[in-house]
């Protein structure tokens, strides 16, 4: 139960539904509700698959990169304070390009890209899931990270199949204060990830090893 609280808390900031909802609507208009409720769905469905290869792959990816956990923490934490900061300060397309914008509102499924990817389960979402592996010592563990990954999943959806009442509720100004709060969230997460990670190299057994090795090396005999 507790790494399903972990994994929620971890990704919920990450995926921000609600920094999406207005995405969502603008790359949806001129479809009917009922589309937009199909499109919300198999996004939603694309990002469980995603971040569900990744949790499974996650130790494969590492060890077949070389990749230590410390560095991905960190590695990680740039790239989600990253996040959080262009969250503080969004720019109105999101991060897309003038030719990704006008290629999104012409496509007509939109679910896999730009909802899912990078939307939903961009590159910041991607390395907490694969981070979140290392708290995994059995298959169970992974049964309850996934259970996570779903209930938000759960959370996204309902938050984009009500967006259009979101944005009347809230409008546009209550949207970009909702962002900016989670924007600073993040932030904060990724500057933990660093910390997590300069401290796991700093109390590494190997790594203190290498110093004392170093130090007797150059000391006067």
């Amino acid at each position: 139960m507790a790494l399903i609280l972990a994994t929620i808390a971890a990704l919920l900031p990450i995926i921000n539904p609600f920094s999406t909802a207005p995405l969502f609507l603008a790359i949806t208009q001129g479809y009917s509700e009922e589309e937009r409720v199909s499109q919300a769905r198999r996004g939603i469905c694309y990002m469980i698959a995603i971040l569900g290869c990744f949790l499974l792959g996650g130790s494969f990816i590492m060890n077949f990169f070389g990749l230590s956990l410390p560095g991905l923490r960190i590695a990680g934490g740039i790239l989600v304070a990253g996040v959080g900061a262009r969250m503080l300060y969004p720019k109105d397309d999101h991060g897309q390009t003038p030719e990704e914008k006008v290629e999104s509102e012409k496509k007509k499924d939109i679910s896999f890209t730009p909802l899912a990817m990078p939307s939903l389960s961009g590159p910041g979402a991607i390395s907490v899931t694969i981070g979140l592996t290392s708290m995994a010592s059995g298959w169970l563990d992974y049964v309850w990270i996934f259970a996570g990954i779903l209930v938000v999943a759960a959370i996204a959806y309902a938050v984009l199949r009500l967006s259009t009442r979101l944005v009347r509720i809230l409008g546009v100004n209550g949207l970009h204060a909702m962002t900016k709060i989670m924007g600073f969230l993040i932030l904060c997460v990724g500057i933990q990830f660093i910390v997590n990670g300069v401290q796991g190299i700093a109390t590494n057994p190997d790594f203190l090893h290498a110093i004392r090795d170093a130090l007797n090396t150059g000391a006067p005999e």
